[in-house]
């Protein structure tokens, strides 16, 4: 989204009055490599980005979403993706609540469904498999008796325990953090669930509902993940202190057991022919029951149902618990696809008490509001902000509204400006597959910075002959809560050095008040400079100093600091005298500031 709000902030911008210069872009992207496929370079720019081989057999062709977030990922652009109408009810969110905006935009924007698409391949096994595995092994340390441990990412302190042997323990991890999409309120443990989302969906599953919130844990949790050679008694003691009946174990095993297998070098008692790289659970890549009909029919070649290991025949004793009866339900494939969306989705969900989930999302909000930016020139603000709305008709138009903070200069309906660009909001796998489509609105508004703007509202027509849709925020608007201390979107930069390409940020705030005030900014740095788990973010707390380059104007103070490229979130405080004011979670990855090159 950066480039496309860059677009408009270096572009003439609505009036008050709603009047409108410069270029109005209708319509989709196009590209002159329309007809190129685009697999090849997807997977080689995916293999760059995670270090890890991802294979072609089954990728030859990389589908329309895939293209899409390669795209978004890498600034290339194919062709435009013809959207598709689609009839659903209305979803929205209370703004601001920037945890559940995250959660969606990773959700059905973020790029790392990707690695999952098409069941992708990896090292004999599958990646979803791996990502499905990491999950189950971190939920392990669930205990209801009382309340500890879950899905709560101290699987990054338990790799050391045999019951967590395994290369794809490490990859997976090694695959959440190379998009760097952790944010304060959205973890490692929200990135494993995230995962466990993608690997089910991009194998032909069922589709999950996906809610955030979870809390990442600072110490390893209870050595409590069941193993292979331990009895059924065991078994069913470890399921019911994670929160699963003797019925539900024989489901969350199956479910879990349609992806992937057992590598002979992790497991070399359960598989004893060291020929053998890896044994799979049935003979099919995806998620279907065939690990469940291959069983009843006795063609299975489970190794933890037929190893010649006894002792470790653990899907056998598990399976043939309750003579057959569930895995007998589950040669319906409707039975077993919900059965394990329910399994997996309370597996996923499963923390410790006193952590509070958001709301499930199982489809994309209908109507989705970037923060707005702040530009102050020459006793103006320019207001940057974004409208995502599902669906497609290019006869839709959509007018953002606001309300001034003394209410002089506005009509009693409000100051207007209309969209300056549209651009297609492409989807992840999860969209695609629910056949869902989106646009984004952009906007870009000047407002006098003395009467200001207090909120603002949207007006949505899809001139059909229909009334026109108000998205106000559940009515009381989309309310700027202090104009007093922002980034200032125009004046921060985009640095790059030409000699070293060494890249970084330069960011300016802006403060009302004059060079005795003071600001401080805490960034969250996503990328670790860990080599092995745990993978932690970088939190650093900065002073600012007084920006040189920018004197004092229409009682604004400006203050500068220099921040790393990776940095996704900041936190801003400001005194002036003895008056404090912050904006909080403000998200670095839509800021669209200047791009500039220098040379050392």
């Amino acid at each position: 989204m950066s480039s496309f709000l860059n677009k408009l902030t270096n572009s003439s911008s609505a009036n008050a009055g709603g009047g409108m210069t410069g270029t109005n872009v209708n319509g989709g992207m196009s590209g002159s490599n329309q007809n190129e496929d685009y697999g090849d370079k997807a997977l080689d720019f995916l293999e760059k980005k995670t270090g890890h081989t991802l294979g072609r057999d089954t990728n030859e062709k990389i589908t329309d979403g895939l293209r899409n977030q390669y795209e978004k990922m890498t600034g290339s652009v194919t062709i435009t993706l013809i959207l598709a109408d689609y009839a659903r009810s209305f979803s929205t969110f209370q703004w601001p609540n920037p945890q559940l905006a995250y959660a969606d935009k990773q959700l059905y924007e973020g790029s790392l469904g990707i690695l999952a698409q098409n069941c992708a391949p990896r090292e004999n096994t599958t990646i979803p498999a791996q990502w499905l595995r990491i999950a189950y092994h971190d939920m392990s340390t669930h205990n209801v008796d009382d309340g500890t441990g879950g899905l709560d990412a101290s699987i990054q302190y338990e790799l050391d325990r045999p019951q967590n042997i395994g290369q794809g323990q490490f990859d997976s991890l090694n695959d959440f953090r190379a998009f760097d999409i952790f944010a304060p309120f959205f973890g490692m443990a929200d990135v494993i669930a995230l995962g466990a989302v993608f690997a089910v969906a991009g194998c032909g599953g069922p589709l999950i509902p996906f809610s955030a919130g979870r809390v990442d844990a600072t110490e390893a949790g209870p050595a409590t993940v069941p193993e292979p050679q331990q009895d059924l008694a065991s078994h069913t003691e470890a399921f019911r202190r994670q929160g699963f009946t003797p019925t539900e174990m024989i489901g969350l095993v199956a479910c879990g057991h349609t992806l992937g297998g057992v590598r002979q070098v992790d497991f070399p008692l359960v598989v004893t022919d060291t020929d053998d790289v890896l044994q799979t659970f049935d003979t099919t890549t995806n998620f279907d029951n065939a690990v469940v009909s291959e069983y009843l029919q006795n063609t299975t070649e489970n190794i933890l149902v037929v190893g010649p290991n006894v002792t470790t025949r653990s899907d056998f004793r598990i399976f043939s618990s309750d003579r057959n009866v569930t895995m007998q339900s589950f040669l319906s494939s409707d039975t077993f696809n919900e059965t394990c969306g329910t399994l997996i989705g309370r597996m996923i969900n499963t923390v410790p008490s006193g952590v509070t989930l958001t709301q499930p999302i199982s489809e994309p909000f209908d109507y989705v509001v970037s923060e707005p930016l702040f530009l102050y020139r020459n006793g103006t603000f320019s207001v940057v902000t974004t409208l995502r709305v599902l669906g497609d008709n290019p006869d839709r138009t959509v007018t953002m509204l606001w309300a001034d903070r003394q209410g002089s200069n506005c009509p009693s309906t409000g100051c207007t400006s209309p969209s300056t660009q549209t651009d297609e909001a492409f989807l992840t796998l999860i969209g695609n597959i629910q056949g869902l489509t989106a646009n984004r609105f952009l906007f870009n508004a000047t407002i006098n910075a003395t009467t200001s703007i207090s909120k603002f509202w949207f007006e949505v027509d899809e001139n059909d002959g229909s009334d026109p849709i108000v998205v106000n925020n559940g009515g009381s608007g989309f309310v700027i809560e202090q104009d007093s201390i922002f980034i200032d979107n125009g004046r921060s930069e985009a640095v790059i050095i030409t000699s070293t390409f060494e890249q970084y940020k330069q960011v300016v705030v802006a403060i009302r008040g004059d060079s005795s005030s003071t600001v401080s900014i805490t960034t969250f740095d996503p990328a670790s400079d860990a080599t092995t788990p745990p993978y932690l973010p970088t939190i650093i707390t900065t002073d600012l100093q007084l920006d040189e380059r920018n004197p004092s104007e229409g009682g604004f103070t400006f203050f500068t600091v220099n921040v790393t490229d990776s940095v996704n979130f900041i936190n801003i405080t400001g005194n002036v005298g003895v008056t404090s004011y912050t904006q909080e979670n403000f998200d670095m990855t839509v800021a669209a500031f200047p791009f500039v090159q220098i040379s050392q």
